[in-house]
């Protein structure tokens, strides 16, 4: 059995850490001395000199000890994940299928598909209030649903304006969403009796974080980071739940409150609390 070469592209430490626990190094080789010099022959050739491999076996040896002693000190990167990662990310609808907006649109289901298709979510831009020399993020994911245009987006979180709308977004008080959008005249039918457009096919151009949306059920759902409101839990046990809206709202309150109340419950009734995780764990999936 021949002793080990380098391969193609690997690189000094990959090479010397497979050559040293070589079967064929090892058994004729008997010091780590030996095996280290034959193993850096092999990578090196003769440009290895008796003193350089001499050298290199000392900062080994010493590299081992310390590793034995337990005060080896390494310069590394640490990187984080989980929730810092997830900061600045929200979901909610930039559109609603059926319903009349402020300036008498009606967004019909299946006029973004085409545009949407073709530039794909982070070519439709992020803006604040519609204004073009503001962008505050990216989108990750646009889509249509029966409900409306899905939207997942990432606030720019580097910068102040996007830290400050995360911010207003986790208090509520910037939940709304507006589109942007260019469309042409066979891109939608216009009702004279009750002067309204039906919008069959738009180019989006932006979706933006907004005060006071075009289309009041145009809102942001859910913001990485940030407790559900009264209202959102409202909406979601009627997409979800299939409440009325009284019952909803009641509902709504309840979960909210006790929300609120999970953390005085934690040490004098644990399995209050338990219960109460559970059923928020099972709205929230």
């Amino acid at each position: 059995m021949p002793l080990p070469k380098p391969r193609l592209g690997e690189s000094r430490n990959d090479f010397m850490g497979r050559c040293l626990q070589d079967d064929k190094v090892v058994s004729e080789f008997a010091s780590n001395k030996q095996r280290f010099a034959v193993c850096s022959t092999q990578y090196e050739g003769s440009k290895m000199t008796d003193e350089v491999i001499e050298e290199q076996f000392e900062d080994l040896e010493q590299t081992e000890q310390k590793l034995e002693d337990g005060t080896l000190n390494v310069s590394f990167e640490l990187k984080t994940y989980g929730e810092e990662e997830e900061k600045g990310v929200f979901t909610g609808y930039g559109s609603i299928f059926g319903n009349k907006d402020l300036g008498n649109d009606i967004v019909l289901e299946g006029a973004f598909a085409r545009s949407i298709g073709r530039k794909g979510a982070k070519s439709v831009k992020f803006l604040y209030q519609h204004k073009q020399d503001e962008p505050i993020g990216v989108f990750d994911e646009l889509k249509e649903d029966d409900k409306g245009l899905k939207v997942k987006g990432r606030l720019a979180m580097g910068t102040q304006r996007g830290r400050e709308v995360y911010e207003l977004m986790k208090m509520g008080a910037i939940d709304g969403l507006s589109i942007g959008y260019r469309v042409d005249e066979k891109g939608y039918d216009y009702d004279k009796r009750r002067r309204r457009r039906m919008l069959k096919s738009v180019d989006l151009m932006e979706i933006s974080a907004v005060t006071f949306p075009m289309n009041p059920r145009a809102r942001v759902e859910s913001v990485k980071g940030a407790e559900r409101t009264v209202r959102e839990w409202e909406e979601l046990l009627r997409d979800v739940g299939s409440l009325s809206r009284t019952e909803a709202k009641a509902a709504a309150s309840a979960v909210s409150k006790a929300l609120e109340q999970r953390d005085a419950v934690k040490e004098e009734q644990p399995e209050v609390l338990e219960a109460m995780l559970r059923f928020t764990n099972i709205l929230k999936s």
